[in-house]
């Protein structure tokens, strides 16, 4: 099995990717929505977290208007929410590799796959990127969205740039869909036909 980490800064098109590549009949593994599921109501994260930022959860599990204030700009908390949450994602993640195993390939879209280190656990890296004045324009068109959350939350990923450097592939989703759809489908073809030889 080849495992594709995908991975994009915030407002670069990373989800929209990843739809493609279902829409491609390809398993993905998507770690932001497995956090969601976490930390919805009657998630397993959603007691942990209480305990640890009391006031940050309601009746609908992790409320994230609460919590982000709490840790975002303070790096002792967040590594306290990440030494909760990415064990969790961890072990989903390994059941969803083993469900797939017989598959040729699978994505695992990892926002932080740089920064967490997640590269290691990848045998091919793509990398969702748009200029930065397209990245910037989504981001701030995002309802409870600022120009000061969007800069805290630039500062704790690594460069758009440096990403683009590392990639073995690069999806340009300044395009069209159907442009950035293309890019998938020129991945998926080479990839397939490795696999058959």
């Amino acid at each position: 099995m080849i495992k594709i980490g995908l991975t994009g800064s915030i407002g670069m098109g990373k989800s929209a990717v990843a739809s493609m590549f279902i829409r491609e009949d390809v398993a993905v593994f998507d770690a932001d929505a497995e956090v969601h599921r976490l930390q919805a109501a009657g998630g397993a994260l959603v007691a942990a977290i209480e305990a640890r930022f009391p006031g940050s959860t309601d009746a609908c599990g992790v409320n994230r208007a609460k919590l982000g204030p709490m840790v975002l700009g303070k790096p002792h908390e967040l590594h306290a929410l990440e030494k909760l949450v990415h064990p969790a994602v961890a072990r989903a993640r390994r059941t969803f590799l083993q469900r797939h195993r017989s598959k040729p390939f699978v994505v695992l879209d990892i926002p932080l796959l740089f920064e967490k280190r997640g590269w290691k656990g990848v045998d091919m890296i793509v990398v969702v990127s748009a200029p930065a004045w397209v990245q910037r324009k989504r981001v701030l068109g995002r309802a409870g969205m600022s120009a000061s959350k969007f800069t805290a939350i630039k500062r704790l990923q690594t460069p758009d740039a440096i990403k683009r450097a590392r990639a073995d592939v690069v999806i340009n989703t300044a395009l069209t869909k159907v442009g950035t759809a293309r890019q998938i489908r020129t991945l998926l073809t080479c990839l397939r036909s490795k696999t058959r030889r």
